[in-house]
């Protein structure tokens, strides 16, 4: 027997205004699958990323949003600040890479994040910190050393790069020099913030001032 769905006090083929609203958004959800809006660099436009195998809302980082990798904080699909917005925003800044990237946020994505399903984001997105640091090495030529200094965080690869070719032009000519021995070079390096006491903040004092007072006194004198 063919079953007969029907709902009592309307007509058949008719839809409730709730059962319409439901389909309405599912429509609107397809279409911005099928064709999401596209995404500027620059402009301090949310995205929507995928996390698995749901879509979350995310804000790029002014100055690090361009390339292949950028940097972002994970949103609640309403927007920050909402109730239990904190777990969106307790995981910080983080390396997002474009191609997880589906387009501008829509509200239509909203049913695909883990609030719609009523659950807390995981603690492992995929995506890795985007804080960034400079390691000054000093090594000595059998690939022996230890680490001189420890700069960051950086809010922005850019800057981490920035100071570390600066630094490293400084020492160009003299980088077997300034510590008898040892070959002393800086490199851009991820922050590591289960150890953020190691670093000296870039912010508070330049970092070639920080280099040469990481550099031993017997050295310098």
């Amino acid at each position: 027997m063919k079953p007969i769905f029907r709902r009592c006090g309307h007509a058949p083929g008719t839809l409730t205004p709730e059962d319409q609203a439901a389909v309405d958004q599912f429509r609107a959800l397809l279409a911005a699958l099928r064709d999401p809006q596209p995404w500027t660099p620059g402009q301090s436009q949310d995205i929507a990323v995928r996390v698995g195998p749901f879509v979350e809302r995310a804000h790029p980082r002014t100055g690090d949003d361009h390339g292949d990798v950028i940097a972002v904080a994970l949103q609640h699909p309403s927007g920050s600040y909402l109730p239990y917005g904190e777990r969106y925003r307790k995981l910080g800044w983080l390396q997002c890479e474009t191609t997880t990237i589906l387009g501008a946020w829509q509200p239509a994505y909203e049913p695909l994040t883990h609030a719609a399903a009523g659950l807390d984001l995981p603690d492992d997105v995929g995506m890795a910190p985007a804080n960034y640091g400079i390691d000054i090495e000093a090594r000595r030529s059998d690939g022996t050393g230890y680490t001189l200094l420890r700069i960051g965080p950086y809010f922005q690869t850019r800057l981490a790069s920035r100071d570390a070719e600066r630094l490293n032009t400084e020492l160009a000519g003299k980088a077997t020099t300034v510590m008898p021995g040892f070959t002393v070079t800086a490199k851009a390096a991820p922050f590591d913030d289960s150890d953020h006491e190691s670093y000296d903040d870039p912010y508070a004092t330049d970092a070639a001032v920080l280099l040469a007072a990481a550099i031993p006194p017997e050295v310098t004198a």
